[in-house]
C-alpha cells in the first residue's frame, strides 16, 4: 500500500500474533502454564490456538498487498522471488530444528531432525497461495477454497481424522511421507503435517480475499464495515457447522479455518476502528515494533529461547542454564510456579521487543 495510505491497524495485528506467539511459546516451565496460555489437547479451542491462524490470516491479506505490483500475473521473476523466499522460509525452519536436535543432545541429529513445523508450514502456505493468486481469476478462488475446505473434511470423515490416535489418517500420511522418527509425535499426529496443509493453503487464501476486498474499499470505514461483516458471517458459519466437524488446531479442521478466520477479520476491523479512524494508537506502539519485522523476530525468539536452555550458569548456580537460573533462581521464588513462569514469558518478550525497537530505530527491516 502507498505510504500515505498505510493501514497502521496491519501492522498492530501482525504485531500482535508474533508477539502472542513468542509469549506462549517460552514459559518459565512447562509444567506451570496457565489454563488459556496452554493449546487444546485435540479438539476445541483457546486463546493460544487463535495466534498461528491469525498469522496466516494476515500473511494472505499481505500476500495479496504483495503481489499487486506483478498485476497479479504469473512472471519469471515474480516466481523466482515466491519460490525463493518460500525455500528460505522452510529452510531456516529445518535449521532452527537442527539446532534444536544438537544443542539438546538427541543423538544423531539428522537421523531425528523434525522436518516440518511452523515455519515451514509459513513457506508451504505462502508459495501455493502467492502461486494461486497469479494464476487464477480472483472471483474464482473463493470456490477453490470451498472445495479444500470440503476436501479436507471428506478426508477426515473417511479416515478417521477426528480420532486422537496413530490410527488418525493424518498420522498414517505422515509416517508414510516423513518417517516416524522425523515429526513431532503428538499421539502419532504431527501439528504442521503433510495433510493439514490442504486446509493452510485455504486459510492463507481466506485471507488473500480479505486482503483483496480491504483495498477495493475506498473508504477506511467501508474497510472496516467489510471485514466485521466477513468475519462475523465466517465465524458463525465455523460455529453452526462444528456440530459435524469439530473445532480443532492440531488437525486443522474446516471449521478451524472458518472461525478463526472469521475472528481475525473481526478483530482486524476493531483495529481499523480504533486505530485508523479514532487515531487511538498510543497503546498500540509496542506492537508496531514487532509488526514490521515479524518472521525475523519470531526467528530471533525461537533460536534464543533454545540457546538459553542450554547456556551453562556458572558456579553452580540455580536451574543449570541461564533459562533455569532465571526463572528457578530469580522468578519463581518470588512470584510462584505459574507466576515465574508467565513472568519469564513476559520478560522474553520484551527482550526481543527491544531488539526489534533498536532495528526499526535505524530504519533496519529484514524481509525473511
Amino acid at each position: 500500500m502507498e505510504k500515505s495510505k498505510r493501514l497502521l491497524s496491519l501492522d498492530v495485528l501482525r504485531g500482535l500474533t508474533v508477539a502472542g506467539m513468542i509469549l506462549v511459546n517460552t514459559p518459565g516451565s512447562w509444567s506451570y502454564v496457565y489454563e488459556p496460555l496452554k493449546h487444546a489437547s485435540w479438539m476445541g479451542l483457546t486463546p493460544t490456538d487463535l495466534v498461528f491462524p491469525f498469522f496466516m490470516f494476515m500473511m494472505g491479506i499481505s500476500t495479496y498487498i504483495s503481489l499487486r505490483k506483478y498485476a497479479f500475473r504469473l512472471t519469471g521473476e515474480a516466481a523466482r522471488k515466491i519460490l525463493r523466499r518460500a525455500a528460505v522460509l522452510f529452510i531456516l525452519g529445518f535449521l532452527l530444528n537442527l539446532y534444536g536436535g544438537a544443542m539438546f543432545g538427541e543423538g544423531n541429529v539428522l537421523e531425528h531432525v523434525r522436518v516440518l513445523g511452523v515455519l515451514q508450514r509459513f513457506a508451504i502456505c505462502y508459495a501455493a497461495a502467492a502461486l494461486i493468486g497469479l494464476t487464477m481469476k480472483h472471483r474464482h478462488i473463493p470456490y477453490l477454497i470451498a472445495v479444500l475446505l470440503l476436501g479436507y473434511w471428506l478426508i477426515l470423515l473417511l479416515g478417521n481424522g477426528f480420532a486422537y490416535d496413530h490410527g488418525n489418517i493424518l498420522a498414517i500420511v505422515d509416517r508414510a511421507v516423513l518417517g516416524p522418527n522425523h515429526l513431532l509425535d503428538d499421539h502419532g499426529i504431527d501439528p504442521e503435517g503433510v495433510l493439514s496443509q490442504i486446509p493452510s493453503v485455504a486459510h492463507v487464501l481466506v485471507g488473500f480475499c480479505c486482503g483483496r476486498w480491504l483495498l477495493e474499499a475506498k473508504e477506511v470505514r467501508d474497510k472496516m464495515l467489510r471485514l466485521f461483516l466477513v468475519g462475523t458471517t465466517l465465524a458463525l458459519a465455523g460455529y453452526l457447522l462444528s456440530y459435524g466437524c469439530p473445532i480443532g488446531k492440531k488437525a486443522w479442521t474446516p471449521t478451524f479455518v472458518l472461525v478463526t478466520c472469521g475472528m481475525a477479520s473481526a478483530l482486524l476491523a476493531l483495529l481499523i476502528e480504533l486505530i485508523d479512524v479514532r487515531g487511538r494508537t498510543r497503546w498500540s506502539r509496542p506492537f508496531e515494533t514487532f509488526g514490521v519485522n515479524p518472521l525475523f523476530l519470531y526467528v530471533f525468539s525461537e533460536a534464543l529461547a533454545i540457546t538459553l536452555d542450554v547456556v551453562p550458569v556458572p558456579f553452580g548456580a540455580t536451574g543449570g542454564s541461564l533459562h533455569g537460573f532465571v526463572y528457578a533462581g530469580c522468578l519463581q521464588p518470588l512470584l510462584g510456579n505459574y507466576g515465574g513462569s508467565l513472568a519469564y514469558a513476559v520478560l522474553f518478550v520484551a527482550l526481543c521487543w527491544a531488539v526489534g525497537e533498536a532495528l526499526r530505530r535505524k530504519g533496519i527491516y529484514i524481509k525473511i
